[in-house]
């Protein structure tokens, strides 16, 4: 089984363009951390600069004033809210365009609920280099759960519940992978 090299497909020939590789890598990741800290701080200016300015929200709506709105009304639902980065993969389709999934902890306060519940998911991104900056072009979200700690998770608990305005695909079945190796599984 053919594998893709470790940082995508798209490999460079020269010292300068391997530089380049290193320090998109370190741009890159960058978007995944001040994503982050900008939902935390509820800095919704600085969160709409990390994407290209004519992000996609929603099916019908594009631009950085569509996402704002968006997010505005998205984290108003928890009251604070806590997001720990992790494992980021990047690949590189060309030198201005790669792909990536960041793994994720987070804790959302829910003072209505008398709680804070605890999850994890993936962010699925898209990213572009456009007049020399790196931006988010799409970000997917996935959750494997999001549930009272008091409790303990369930895969997919908490998930598409109502509770949770961005209506996240489920981890595992998400991954393209998953259920072809259990029918495999199943067939042996």
């Amino acid at each position: 089984m053919a594998t893709t090299p470790r940082l995508g497909t798209w490999q460079p020939h020269t010292a300068d363009e391997r530089l380049d590789r290193i320090e998109s890598l370190a741009m890159i990741n960058q978007l995944a951390v001040r994503y982050a800290l900008s939902l935390d701080s509820r800095n919704m200016d600085a969160l709409v600069d990390l994407f290209v300015a004519d992000v996609r929200v929603g099916k019908t709506e594009t631009g950085r004033a569509a996402l704002h709105r968006w997010y505005s009304v998205a984290m108003r639902e928890p009251k604070t809210s806590v997001h720990l980065v992790a494992n980021h993969i990047v690949d590189f389709d060309d030198a201005d365009h790669a792909h990536g999934i960041v793994y994720c902890h987070d804790e959302l306060e829910r003072p209505e609920q008398g709680n804070w519940e605890t999850g994890k998911l993936q962010y699925w991104d898209t990213y572009v280099r456009e007049d020399g900056e790196w931006y988010f072009q799409r970000r997917k979200f996935h959750r494997w759960y999001l549930t009272d700690p008091r409790v303990g998770p369930q895969v997919g608990g908490g998930v598409n519940d109502g509770s949770d305005p961005l209506r996240a695909g489920v981890l595992p079945d998400s991954f393209p992978t998953w259920a072809p190796f259990w029918a495999a599984s199943a067939a042996e």
